[in-house]
């Protein structure tokens, strides 16, 4: 508009040099001030609604992280000193078509700024939709990983539970006999009153392990549920059962064994007294009950 302006200005004052000077220079002056007016009313318009809209992209940038944030700290420092610059160029009061040319390459520089931020912000916002819907998928397959560990675990401890148990020893011909000596020899007896022993005997038997060496425990029970026990060390000495929780015993009796062989042990304990009634005798072996005999005192 102002090249069309300055065209027709110049052919009219050819037309008519000295009658229209003054006339000319009023007319062009007129022009141009209007032209300028209305270039600068539509970079203010521009700068205008870039700068309304300049606010929501930048909290959207300044939520950037990472490596990305050096860059962006560069291009918001870019935007400030433009908005500045177009600011001082269009609050002067004598504004020239250089400084109209100058603030709309500024204006220009600054929209393509905030467009490259909008159009980063989508990237990083897509981005983080990526790695929020592969963070699922990773929870998932870790909650899906962990239930199967669970029942592995689960199935391990029952696998390790029958190999403990495969491995222990099964226990027969478990006796508890009550002794008493007549004629200088030892006889078995049933009553409580002529007992002076007891002699514990049992064979055990395993097909599956070696031991170079391995315990087996007994405990008696006497009729008034006690422990029948005269070793001091082994009175208040335990044992974790698979099933009873620790339990104190009589008797630890270590050996080694063949996978195969028929081991068999023999031991005596003596009491204080005997009580009249019934007495338990239970093997324990790897925390599992393997045998177990009554005898019953009168």
């Amino acid at each position: 508009m102002l090249s069309v302006g300055l065209v027709g200005t110049w052919v009219y004052h050819l037309a008519d040099k000295s009658r229209y000077s003054k006339q000319r220079r009023e007319v062009f002056i007129k022009d141009s001030t209007a032209v300028a007016q209305g270039v600068q009313d539509s970079l203010q318009k521009i700068y205008s609604l870039t700068i309304s809209s300049l606010g929501a992209r930048l909290d959207s940038s300044r939520n950037t992280e990472g490596q990305l944030k050096n860059e962006l700290d560069a291009k918001l420092a870019e935007i400030y000193r433009l908005r500045t610059e177009i600011n001082a160029i269009l609050k002067k009061t004598d504004i020239k078509k250089a400084d109209l040319d100058l603030a709309r390459r500024k204006a220009i520089e600054l929209q393509l700024l905030v467009n490259d931020l909008q159009s980063r912000n989508s990237t990083i916002e897509e981005e983080k939709q990526q790695i929020t819907a592969m963070l699922d998928k990773v929870n998932v397959q870790v909650k899906t990983l962990e239930a199967t560990n669970q029942q592995l675990d689960q199935q391990n401890k029952v696998l390790t539970e029958k190999l403990t148990l495969a491995s222990a020893f099964i226990a027969t011909e478990a006796k508890l006999s009550p002794v008493m000596v007549k004629n200088e020899k030892e006889q078995e007896t049933s009553s409580a009153k002529k007992t002076t022993k007891f002699v514990v005997s049992f064979a055990l038997l395993n097909n599956i392990a070696d031991y170079e060496n391995t315990d087996v425990f007994v405990v008696i029970t006497q009729p008034d549920g006690t422990l029948l026990t005269n070793d001091v060390w082994e009175s208040s000495a335990t044992i974790d059962t698979k099933h009873e929780g620790k339990k104190r015993y009589t008797r630890k009796i270590k050996f080694e064994y063949q996978k195969g062989e028929t081991k068999r042990l023999t031991f005596s304990i003596n009491a204080d007294e005997y009580l009249p009634g019934t007495y338990t005798l239970q093997l324990y072996h790897n925390g599992y009950m393997i045998g177990q005999a009554v005898k019953v005192l009168v």
